[in-house]
C-alpha cells in the first residue's frame, strides 16, 4: 500500500499539476520548499509522493526510501530496470489521476523515475531531471527537459549525466542543459535557471 503523497496547491483551480519525486533515502518532504521557490505565475498543484522503504544493496541492504535498489558504485551496471519500471508505472498511475496536464520531476534517482515515466509511459512532455542520470536506452522523444548538474557532484558522475544528456539529444529531446559549482545538491542559481523554464512550460500549457 502507497502511502498518500503531499499535495501543496499554489492557489485555487490548478491549471497543471507537478509530480516531483525525491532522491535516495529522502522523502516527500524534502522539496516542499522549493514549491515558494519556484514562484510559479499561475496556480499549480504539487504532488510530492514518498518511495517506499526498500533494502538498498549499495548501503549494505538497509533499510530506506528508495525509487529502485542501487546494487554497484557503477551506476551503469546491474541496473535495477524492474525497479525502475514498477516506480515509473505507478508514477504514471499517479500523474493520470491528477486530471491536469502533468509536469515531471525529480533529484537523483527520482529524476531517473520521472524520465523514464515521461520517456516509456508517456505521462507528460515536460521534465526536470536535477542531478540525474538515464543508464536506459532512450527512445525517440520530444520532451522538453530541464537537466541540470554540479560539476563536484560525487554521488552521480557529471559524465554520466553528460553522456544522458547527450542520448536524450539525439532521440530527439529539446534538453536545456545547466551545471553548477555544487556537489549532489541543488543551489540557489539552479533554482534561478528552473524557475524561468518551468514558468515558460507553464504559459504553454495555460496558453
Amino acid at each position: 500500500m502507497r502511502e498518500a503523497p503531499i499535495i501543496v496547491e499554489t492557489a485555487p483551480n490548478p491549471v497543471a499539476a507537478c509530480i516531483w519525486l525525491h532522491g535516495l533515502g529522502a522523502d516527500g518532504m524534502d522539496f516542499v520548499p522549493l514549491v515558494d521557490q519556484l514562484q510559479v505565475k499561475w496556480p499549480v498543484r504539487f504532488v510530492l509522493p514518498h518511495a517506499p522503504v526498500r533494502p538498498v544493496t549499495i548501503n549494505g541492504g538497509m533499510p530506506m526510501r528508495a525509487w529502485f535498489d542501487i546494487a554497484h558504485p557503477d551506476l551503469g551496471a546491474q541496473v535495477d530496470v524492474k525497479g525502475i519500471e514498477t516506480s515509473a508505472a505507478w508514477v504514471a498511475e499517479l500523474a493520470q489521476a491528477q486530471q491536469l496536464p502533468v509536469l515531471l520531476a525529480g533529484f537523483s534517482q527520482g529524476g531517473l523515475v520521472a524520465l523514464h515515466a515521461a520517456l516509456s509511459h508517456g505521462v507528460t512532455q515536460q521534465v526536470v531531471a536535477l542531478s540525474t542520470w538515464y543508464p536506459l536506452s532512450v527512445p525517440v522523444n520530444r520532451l522538453q527537459v530541464f537537466m541540470a548538474h554540479g560539476t563536484a557532484d560525487t554521488m552521480v558522475p557529471l559524465s554520466m549525466a553528460e553522456a544522458s544528456c547527450a542520448a536524450l539529444r539525439q532521440a530527439g529531446a529539446s534538453v536545456a542543459w545547466h551545471t553548477y559549482p555544487m556537489s549532489h545538491s541543488v543551489c540557489a542559481e539552479e533554482v534561478a535557471d528552473l524557475r524561468q523554464w518551468f514558468n515558460r512550460q507553464l504559459e504553454g500549457l495555460h496558453g
